[in-house]
């Protein structure tokens, strides 16, 4: 069959030009290129195509997934309530929960460490086990009478790394396991009316009420349910103790009245 001059440049331009070139410029694959689209798909299966995509690839993901996991559960979740007093210092709460199933360690960090402390700063919590911190912060006067001015200047985080098992709480750990460590939460300051009580005043002081009444459970020394101990092997008995007392001050009025 003849060609003509036209047509017959066409044919040679496309066979002497490379596949991804001629399929880019004819705009697809024709019925004229089925052969060449198949050795194209000979040559990039379709899980060699995606994993060259820029799509993300499973490894990825998983990393993404761990990095996102909460070891620990807060209440309130992302702040931290005060009570509005310029000049004085005033007080905070926040429950924290180990939700993980191993023993987790953290650790509060605040950009106003002049200013602000932590009760306990650090602890190291079982699985299922929970505890309220209390927070101290001191109120600096307002330079234009501005509540809202002072709100996002104090922040505080929360760290975490799990341990092995249960363990003293020393701030070292952290220090010495730094690519371990995962940033929990941070936790902006946001003030509360006192003139405008609400549920967010009312929780804040119920959960402080907690936190003094766990302190003081604390403080206190545990019950003697038995017998007092003095030493290896050594017990008193309260009625020998009377006893002797009773001995001891029959002796003494018999050497007054002689």
């Amino acid at each position: 069959m003849a060609i003509g001059g036209k047509s017959e440049g066409k044919v040679l331009g496309l066979l002497q030009m490379p596949f991804w070139r001629s399929a880019g410029k004819t705009g697809g694959v024709s019925s004229s290129t089925h052969s060449s689209a198949s050795l194209n798909r000979h040559q990039h299966p379709p899980g060699a195509q995606i994993r060259g995509s820029g799509s993300t690839s499973v490894p990825s993901m998983a990393r993404s997934l761990l990095l996102t996991r909460r070891r620990l559960r807060l209440d309130p979740a992302n702040k931290l309530y005060f009570p509005y007093e310029p000049g004085k210092q005033v007080r905070s709460a926040v429950k924290i929960k180990n939700t993980s199933k191993s023993h987790v360690a953290f650790k509060f960090q605040t950009n106003a460490p002049k200013s602000c402390f932590m009760r306990p700063p650090g602890a190291v919590l079982s699985p299922g086990e929970s505890i309220i911190a209390t927070v101290f912060r001191f109120v600096e006067l307002p330079e234009n009478d501005d509540k809202q001015d002072q709100k996002s200047k104090v922040k505080f985080k929360i760290i975490s790394l799990k341990v092995k098992g249960p363990m003293e709480y020393v701030p070292e750990l952290f220090d010495e396991q730094k690519d371990q460590v995962a940033v929990e939460q941070i936790l902006q300051v946001v003030f509360l009316d006192l003139d405008r009580p609400g549920p967010k005043l009312e929780k804040l002081k119920r959960q402080l009420a907690e936190a003094e009444a766990a302190l003081e459970s604390r403080k206190k020394p545990p019950e003697d349910t038995g017998p007092r101990i003095v030493g290896e092997g050594l017990v008193i008995d309260e009625w020998k103790e009377r006893r002797e007392r009773f001995l001891a001050q029959q002796q003494v009025e018999g050497v007054d009245s002689i």
